[in-house]
């Protein structure tokens, strides 16, 4: 996990523009506070702030090789959890590796298959490769949109960098926010590519970007696709199992002290217990973490968005799984703190999020980081298996919007009354909430003998996996990265020939979303 920035220009030489470039690679020394690294050829100069999980003398970035007709040069955030496989195939097609990192993978993967590179992956990542040989930056993006990757197009090229920080800190860029962004800002419903800074766009998940002399070219490699869910029961039961098995174990894989996140709930608590499982067959105890507010299990008062206290079930699954567990307790002077809220909205990039949420996120990551480098998290669980409220509710089923936005309502209130009357009507919110909803929604194709109920459904897991995880996922990415903490999401298995459930076994959905 790292901070990548980089900047391409094909009318002037990027040697000359060191501070420019210096700049832009430490505003994610957050990202990478292991090592540093800078590399600039010609029209393009790259940047990379390192935390080194896998491999640590010899992952430095940015990696290079040199190839007949140019040089192949790569910035690299995530992790490749296929990379011990990719390594035996490369070398049998005769490449000679120098390190063990996965980046060297992930690099000389690109030599071999090209573009076509991303289909053979399973893992988080954000990473970008000068390719020397056809003068062209190759811009790629994890199925999901885990790591987060943004990029500007400019007169003569593209800035890029893991946070639109990295693309601010350039002098080329004007700091600015426009009518769109703003209503991006207070809608929460993560408009694909919009990134809310004038000018600056998100690199899509599952998406491959390139820019040459000719322009800005986009591909999608993934997409979810729908098709009839066959196997019954008992066989998907056991087909779920079997990944989490798997990518349970390959999340494990670290050179760093690692732990699990616990809430208590269904799915920190299944991931903990494998993860101690399988730690447990090397004689290896798992930690972990889990938060908890001064005073809340005495005085905790049930509502409608939670009936108990988590701290009991916290412990009761940390002593059936055999972890090394703490608490991290938080109280209310910590959570007030003007000094941690600005370095949440810093983290963010905006002043945007869930208040105390974010600040308790925040710490808790903070502390974790005083043990462990990487933490393997439950987050997008109730995403693929239909686990929120919004499932259950009809009133959020039957709406025509994105159904959290009605359980928000419902429970948090709304926000836009801090907007002047006047900046409200230019901005006209639910307009652009209702185009955004049909947009996010024609794709969804109804199947042959599809119930009314069941269509409905699908649309929602569809919302879910496509706008409401985003959310999460970059909120959980920018915490844990502003404190050098790499989470991983195994509920997010990202392997092409994997298939993944977004229905609720619950609710005895019947379909899936399948890989491409």
């Amino acid at each position: 996990m790292c901070g990548i920035t980089g900047w391409v220009s094909f009318d002037r030489d990027l040697g000359t523009e060191t501070a420019a470039l210096d700049a832009m690679t430490e505003t994610m020394a957050c990202r990478g506070p292991d090592d540093r690294g800078v590399w600039a050829q010609g029209p393009v100069a790259l940047g990379h702030r390192r935390l080194a999980i896998i491999d640590l003398p010899g992952g430095r970035q940015p990696m290079s090789a040199d190839a007949p007709h140019g040089t192949v040069a790569l910035v690299y955030s995530g992790e490749t959890y296929n990379f011990t496989e990719l390594r035996r195939e490369l070398v049998d097609r005769g490449h000679r590796f120098t390190t063990h990192s996965d980046t060297e993978a992930v690099l000389r993967g690109y030599l071999e298959w090209g573009d076509a590179l991303p289909e053979r992956l399973n893992g988080m990542y954000a990473f970008a490769l000068w390719d020397g040989r056809e003068n062209k930056l190759v811009m790629v993006r994890d199925r999901m949109g885990i790591k987060p990757f943004y990029y500007h197009p400019t007169a003569d090229g593209v800035l890029f960098g893991s946070e639109p920080k990295a693309i601010l800190a350039n002098p080329l860029v004007r700091r600015r926010v426009r009518l769109d962004g703003l209503r991006e800002l207070f809608t929460m419903i993560k408009t694909p590519g919009h990134a809310v800074w004038d000018g600056i766009r998100e690199v899509e998940p599952g998406t491959v970007v390139t820019v040459d002399r000719s322009g800005v070219h986009q591909r999608r490699y993934w997409e979810l696709e729908t098709r009839p869910h066959t196997d019954g029961r008992d066989a998907t039961v056991t087909h779920v199992r079997s990944l989490l098995d798997d990518i349970v174990r390959r999340q494990l894989v670290a050179d760093v002290p690692r732990c699990t996140l616990l809430s208590g709930g269904l799915d920190s608590s299944a991931m903990t217990a494998l993860a101690a499982r399988q730690l447990g067959e090397h004689g290896e105890k798992v930690r972990s973490f889990a938060v908890d507010f001064a005073g809340q299990t005495e005085n905790f008062v049930a509502d409608e968005l939670r009936g108990t206290p988590d701290t009991p079930f916290v412990h009761d699954v940390a002593r059936a799984s055999g972890t090394d567990h703490q608490d991290i307790v938080l109280d209310a002077q910590a959570l007030a703190d003007p000094g941690i809220r600005a370095k949440v909205v810093r983290a963010r990039d905006l002043p945007a999020g869930l208040g105390d949420m974010d600040a308790s996120l925040y710490l808790l990551f903070r502390a974790i980081r005083d043990h462990s480098t990487v933490a393997l998290s439950g987050e997008s669980a109730d995403e693929v298996f239909g686990g929120y409220l919004q499932f259950f509710d009809e009133e959020a089923r039957r709406a025509d919007t994105f159904p959290w936005l009605v359980s928000m309502s419902r429970y948090m209130g709304e926000d836009t009354d801090v907007l002047r009357p006047d900046l409200a009507a230019k901005l006209d919110l639910p307009a652009y909430v209702a185009d955004g909803y049909r947009d996010a929604v024609a794709g969804v194709r109804r199947l042959d003998g599809e119930s009314d109920f069941e269509y409905r459904m699908r649309r929602i897991c569809h919302l879910h996996l496509t706008r409401f995880v985003r959310i999460l996922l970059d909120r959980k990415d920018r915490a844990s990265m502003a404190v050098g903490l790499e989470v991983r999401v195994p509920f997010h298995f990202s392997n092409r020939r994997t298939v993944r459930v977004a229905g609720d076994l619950r609710l005895r959905m019947t379909y899936m979303y399948v890989t491409r």
